[in-house]
């Protein structure tokens, strides 16, 4: 039998330890593949394709951005959890992904808590309550009071089952007391193009929906936010109507867990230095209502745990289950 003396296997470990830090330190050595977990259009996607040049740039490597929708973001997040954790295949989600599909969901491939390791958040933001513009309602009281009156019940869009934009309508209809029928998509851009040509006459989006706004396609009657929209100072929050009524949306970029702590050290440097461009906050601002989001680790994994357990205590009272 081969036996290595202490002093040889000292070297060998030594030698593999350096071979692995000069392949963290030459990080990134090829392209990136980007899984945006919507398709083309809706808000992740549009931060992604924003951050994709001058990230890309200061990577050094060219970076590939790939839609993968459905599931409210199980696909790709199941796509970026089983693949290889060498920093080369990242995740741009967002927070529902990490803070309602567990709790929503009865059968999952994947643990997101679990088989994905938090990199850096992006963007937030709020969502808009929007009606096409044939809806006899010019704003949300009287939406409120249409709402209320109209038989059969009227039809609201969302990105999905489970999606913030489903849950957080959910809420206003328990705080308003109004009976509003779901109707799902597989991500937000869908839901709004319904909206746009009077399929469903309600839409609960992302601020990315806001050009859509300005253009005339949607009345804008409400917001989620604790403020109002800078984008729409004349339409009220819903806070306003029911106070304590608050949802704020973000974003945020994940990799495989056990992805090494080097190259996730170097990806949020780079995020956050990509995040503090003016440049990037003016093109993100001009989707309507993003805000470029930079934390610490510490504040990340926070935001994480604190909507897990705002959503589940939602998800349990309305009893909502994907099966």
């Amino acid at each position: 039998m081969l036996r290595l003396s202490r002093t040889k296997f000292a070297l060998i470990a030594s030698a593999a330890l350096c071979l692995t830090s000069t392949a963290h330190a030459q990080y990134p050595s090829k392209p990136i593949r980007l899984v945006v977990v919507i398709a083309p259009g809706g808000g992740p996607d549009v931060a992604a394709r924003v951050m994709q040049p001058p990230l890309s740039e200061r990577l050094g490597q060219t970076i590939v951005v790939e839609n993968r929708p459905g599931a409210n973001g199980n696909i790709a997040g199941e796509l970026v959890a089983r693949s290889a954790p060498d920093g080369y295949t990242l995740l741009f989600g967002h927070d529902s992904g990490m803070a309602i599909n567990p709790h929503i969901y009865s059968k999952m491939t994947f643990d997101p808590l679990k088989d994905l390791a938090p990199v850096a958040t992006t963007v937030i933001t709020q969502l808009i309550l929007s009606v096409h513009p044939s809806l006899p309602a010019r704003n949300f009281k009287e939406f409120l009071a249409f709402a209320r009156k109209t038989s059969p019940p009227l039809q609201y869009a969302s990105a999905g089952n489970g999606s913030q934009h489903h849950l957080s309508t959910e809420m206003l209809k328990q705080r308003a007391g109004i009976n509003l029928v779901h109707v799902p998509y597989k991500s937000g851009s869908p839901a709004v193009a319904a909206a746009i040509v009077g399929d469903v006459p309600i839409v609960m989006a992302g601020s990315s929906s806001g050009p859509l706004v300005k253009a005339g396609k949607l009345r804008a009657i409400a917001s989620t936010g604790r403020e109002r929209l800078k984008l729409f100072p004349d339409v009220p929050t819903i806070g306003e109507f029911f106070p304590g009524y608050q949802v704020n949306n973000w974003l945020g970029i994940w990799a495989p867990a056990g992805t090494p702590e080097p190259v996730i050290l170097r990806l949020r440097a780079e995020i956050n230095r990509v995040l503090a461009l003016p440049e990037v906050g003016e093109r993100i601002r001009s989707v309507g209502g993003a805000e470029p989001w930079i934390t610490t680790r510490e504040e990340f994994a926070a935001a994480i745990q604190r909507d897990y357990d705002k959503y589940g205590k939602v998800v349990k009272e309305i009893g909502a289950r994907i099966d």
